[in-house]
């Protein structure tokens, strides 16, 4: 669960970061301010990439807590 959210937020903000950027240098035309876009999505870039990298997923939680028993 926590692998997903982590892919989805990484996706999010890859699109969020790509549009505000050419929002940023007129290429596109948006309704959101597009230098908070580019924030908000280089924020939740990053959030994704390091939830990839360094959270366990709760199904192999689980799997070492019912090993310890």
């Amino acid at each position: 669960m926590i692998k997903l959210l982590a892919f989805i937020m990484l996706i999010g903000g890859a699109i969020s970061l790509v549009l505000g950027i050419l929002g940023i240098f007129g290429s596109v035309a948006l309704m959101l301010h597009p230098w908070a876009l580019a924030i908000i999505g280089f924020i939740f870039f990053i959030a994704g990439i390091s939830m990839l990298k360094y959270r366990r997923d709760t199904d192999e939680v689980a799997a070492d807590n019912n090993r310890r028993q």
